[in-house]
């Protein structure tokens, strides 16, 4: 697992800064990057919180939730109740998602899974439960540092690929746009979450 700057990003920088469409985001963003945990348990957490609410509500049920166990891991999580993980403000679900995947004993990613594709990864990580597409997507950006995933399945990348080419209604129309985008197409779902809040995206 890395963390901090993807030993990609420079590369990214180059080739999206040059876009037609995102250039002028890159631009203005480019003191920024892309962060990484290292540790994909922790990606896993945050995302699961952040499904369908704010980025202000994620961040502080996550907080209380690293509170009540004294740090985010497998262990912590699955030493506490359901009731006491929906204290922090976690829905019934969202509890047993995330205590559920803490006791599992499978492991998060397979044996190899640094020489698998991105496709191969998700279906192993949305075998688990309240792992959908999503959370999965941004596991792979945010943990394993996939340079090239597009989370069309989040909101933000939506309205800041429609922000910038309306008529794009569809997900085949947005594919088409992001096309240019490759390889770094999870560098320019990063500038897009830029482009509509001032505070860089983790998870």
């Amino acid at each position: 697992m890395q963390k901090g700057k993807p030993e990609w990003w420079g590369e990214a920088i180059a080739h999206l800064s040059g876009d037609p469409l995102l250039g002028d985001i890159v631009q203005l963003y480019s003191d920024g990057f892309l962060t990484g945990r290292g540790e994909i348990f922790q990606t896993l957490v945050r995302s699961i919180v952040g499904q369908q609410i704010s980025v202000k509500a994620a961040d502080t049920i996550h907080g209380r939730v690293e509170v009540l166990c004294g740090g985010i891991s497998r262990e912590a999580i699955g030493s506490r109740t359901l009731e006491e993980l929906a204290s922090c403000g976690l829905s019934q679900k969202k509890s047993q998602y995330i205590h559920g995947i803490a006791i599992n004993e499978i492991p998060l990613l397979p044996v190899g899974f640094e020489e698998m594709d991105d496709a191969s990864i998700l279906k192993h990580l949305v075998r688990f439960k309240g792992v959908g597409p999503w959370t999965a997507e941004m596991m792979l950006i945010f943990s394993l540092m996939r340079p090239d995933v597009l989370s069309l399945g989040d909101l933000g990348v939506v309205k800041g690929i429609q922000g910038l080419v309306p008529e794009a209604l569809t997900n085949n129309e947005m594919r088409e746009v992001a096309e240019a985008w490759r390889p770094f197409r999870s560098a320019a779902c990063w500038f897009l979450w830029r482009s509509l809040d001032p505070i860089p995206v983790e998870y």
